[in-house]
């Protein structure tokens, strides 16, 4: 069973006169990984690498620090404690003193892990893209189905009525398959939008 992390945690730590500090957040796409980084852009750092694993995809970047010695350590701390569908970020300010490539890899892996030790490890729900659309005398309804099972969903004004997008857990499609149908007599289909494999 994936795992991911219930909220942002932080960690700091000194190690011979660079100040270290790992932000960890949970995300759910490269949509959130972007507006995270560019939130947490701290232009007072020396770097600002990071690494983050959602599903099968995994990034990272080094951000000027010798290759393999940053970004890789900390995707590393990410797959050794099993989570999927989480961003960390390590800043560096500089001190001083070279702490060389193994110091390096135990400095950005090992601020990382104490951040991941920090979180509350949570089930990662499994998540389907769904799509629908209904008349615009149906929407009301079916959009307080959506409110009240706290379902995430963006809708799209078209000249016939509404078409929906929503992201559901797997145990909420069928009902709201049936629910789409009844409103609708019959007309209309939930439709499960398959991910596109890189």
């Amino acid at each position: 069973m994936p795992f991911t992390i219930a909220q942002l945690v932080c960690f700091e730590e000194e190690i011979k006169k660079s100040r270290f500090q790992a932000f960890a957040t949970p995300v759910e796409n490269e949509e959130q990984v972007k507006a995270f980084l560019e939130n947490y852009k701290d232009i007072s750092t020396t770097h600002q690498c990071w690494a983050w694993k959602i599903g099968h995809q995994v990034r990272f970047n080094d951000d000027g620090e010798p290759s393999g010695t940053a970004g890789r350590p900390i995707l590393a701390t990410i797959e050794g404690n099993e989570l999927t569908n989480v961003l960390v970020l390590v800043n560096r300010w500089f001190g001083g003193v070279k702490l060389g490539t193994g110091g390096l890899v135990r400095a950005y892996g090992g601020c990382a892990g104490q951040c991941l030790i920090l979180a509350e490890k949570i089930e990662l729900i499994e998540k389907k893209q769904v799509i629908f659309s209904c008349y615009f005398n149906e929407w009301p309804i079916l959009q307080y189905e959506l409110k009240h099972q706290q379902m995430e969903y963006t809708e799209n004004y078209t000249a016939e009525g509404v078409i929906v997008e929503a992201a559901l857990q797997i145990h909420q499609i069928d009902p709201l398959k049936l629910k789409l149908q009844d409103i609708t007599r019959g007309r209309e289909q939930l439709k499960i939008v398959e991910p596109e494999h890189e």
